[in-house]
């Protein structure tokens, strides 16, 4: 359905530290780094952080999440301490099983330096 998802940073440095952290817990490769932006890619899709074009600040969106498919809810463990090691701060309730309309998911919630929801899911 995505051809990519790209999200702003005031930082790109610490941004690409806390991501390429983040990201290889789930196997995914360094960024590419392409002037003002980092790219991760994958034969399922493209995730890149950006300086925002306008020169304005970067800002989280209010009621955005950002999710990233775990192997496993031990993945989503991992990738959820990479996460709090590089920079990020954890929100919501603790990484776990939660019931929902689609069945059972193990999730993991985070936020990045730049203030950006992120979850690590695993379909149980």
């Amino acid at each position: 359905m995505f051809s990519h998802i790209m999200i702003g940073t005031s930082d790109l440095p610490r941004a690409k530290a806390f991501y390429d952290s983040l990201l290889g817990a789930l196997g995914i490769a360094p960024s590419i780094v392409d002037n003002h932006r980092i790219f991760y890619m994958t034969p399922t899709g493209i995730f890149a952080v950006s300086l925002p074009i306008d020169g304005q600040p970067a800002t989280a969106g209010n009621g955005s999440t950002i999710g990233f498919a775990a192997a496993s809810p031990e993945q989503a463990d991992a990738w959820h301490a990479a996460g709090i090691a590089a920079g990020g701060t954890t929100c919501e309730d603790p990484p776990g099983v939660r019931d929902g309309s689609v069945g059972k998911l193990y999730l993991a919630y985070l936020r990045d330096p730049d203030g950006n929801k992120l979850c690590a899911m695993h379909r149980l």
